[in-house]
Formats: C-alpha cells, structure tokens, sequence
C-alpha cells in the first residue's frame, strides 16, 4: 500500500503515523509543500495523509499551492480512497468538500480531552466516550455535507469527522515527545494565554502513558482507516 504523505512545514512530520504504517508494510512518500515540491500522479497514492502547519487553509492567495492540494484531495476522497487529516489536513479536507474554515473562538493549545460522539453508521469510526489528546489550532471548520460528526471538545465543537473513507481529526494523535517539542519550539508565539492554552512545561510533561494511550487510539483508527466497507459517499 503507498502512502503519500502532504507535509507543509518541516517541524510537523508523521510522529508515531511512522510507525504504525511501516508495521502495516506500507510504502512512504512525502510531499512536501515548504519545499515546493509538485502533487503527485492520482495512480501513484493509495492512502492520503495531510498534516498540519501554521497557514490558514483560506491563504491561496499567498499559497498558491493550497488550491491544487485541495482539489487533489477532493478528487481522492471522491474516488473513494483512504484519507486522514490532520488539523490544517483537516481544515484541508473540510474545504476541499465545500465547507467553511474560520478562527475557533478559543485556541486551543496542549492536552486536553475530546468527547467521542454516539454514531449510528456501523462503518462510522467509534471514539472513546472521552479521550485526552493534543491540540495545537486556532482555527475550526462547518461539517462538509454528508459527514459524520465523531467528536467534540469544551473549546472546539468540530473535533472530528468522517465521510466515505476520509476522516479529519482537528487534532494530533500522531503526538510524539519530540512533535510537541518542535511544536514548542517553532511555534510558540500562537502559545497566547488563554482558558484552552497549556504553559510549554505542563504541555511538555506529558507521562509516556498519555502517548502510550494516544497512539493506541491512533491505530485502532488506521485499523478502520483501511478496512473496508466504508461510508458511501452522499
């Protein structure tokens, strides 16, 4: 299975999706959009990631590959192929499907727990009834026509969602220690206090048993991920 990887800036990477794909015996790809480098063939990928970064999904104008990466993500998701986003990805695959993306009411920055929604579409992916995870956003997006809500927060009410086989997850299950570092440490003027805005210690004092339970999540929702059947598209 190829994997083609949409990477936006080199300090958010893949994380614990490494290895969690090379178990899977997959083949990696990355495209990486800092270093202007072009899409991919459609017939090359089998399994999509798009990963997060600072830009807003809404700054073609300055980013004038956003477009293109969008319409190639629309065009995968509508071929009925695997597709993960993650936050900006997210953001991604939201607009590539026609909805809005526009500044959440809080930033929301650090460990803090999403609520898994009851869904009633058996290929709908299940969340926990709750589950701490990592958050680093400033931005939220509507639901596209047709999705499945499958998680919220106290602070974002759009924290996840699926259509066909695509899911966007507004925040990062591939945390690893040294993800939140570069995080910290390439970002931290969007680190504005506020009511959902961790300090970079507490952030950065996560136990191994947070990651250990965050990419046990991870997997199991590759493991769905990749399984057919899928929700048909609306």
């Amino acid at each position: 299975m190829r994997v083609r990887v949409f990477q936006h800036v080199p300090f958010e990477g893949l994380g614990a999706l490494e290895p969690a794909f090379r178990k899977r015996r997959c083949e990696i790809a990355a495209t990486r959009f800092f270093a202007n480098e072009p899409l991919p063939a459609p017939a090359e990928v089998d399994v999509l990631v798009a990963l997060g970064g600072p830009m807003s999904v809404n700054d073609e104008a300055a980013l004038p590959w956003l477009a293109p990466e969008k319409e190639f993500i629309r065009r995968h998701v509508a071929a009925g192929k695997p597709f993960l986003g993650i936050c900006l990805g997210a953001q991604l695959l939201a607009s590539a499907l026609g909805a809005r993306v526009f500044s959440n009411r809080e930033k929301e920055i650090g460990w803090f727990p999403v609520e898994g929604l009851p869904v009633r579409d058996p290929a709908a992916f299940r969340f926990p009834a709750t589950a701490e995870v990592f958050h680093w956003h400033g931005e939220t997006f509507d639901l596209p026509s047709g999705a499945v809500h499958l998680a919220r927060s106290q602070a974002c009410e759009n924290q996840a969602f699926q259509i066909g086989r695509a899911i966007g997850l507004q925040f990062h299950l591939e945390t690893t220690p040294e993800s939140a570092g570069a995080l910290v440490a390439n970002a931290r003027a969007e680190m504005i206090p506020g009511p959902f805005v961790q300090t970079a210690t507490d952030m950065l004092a996560a136990p191994p048993a947070r990651y250990a339970a965050l990419h046990r999540l991870l997997d199991d929702l590759l493991a769905h991920l990749l399984a057919k059947p899928a929700l048909r598209l609306p």
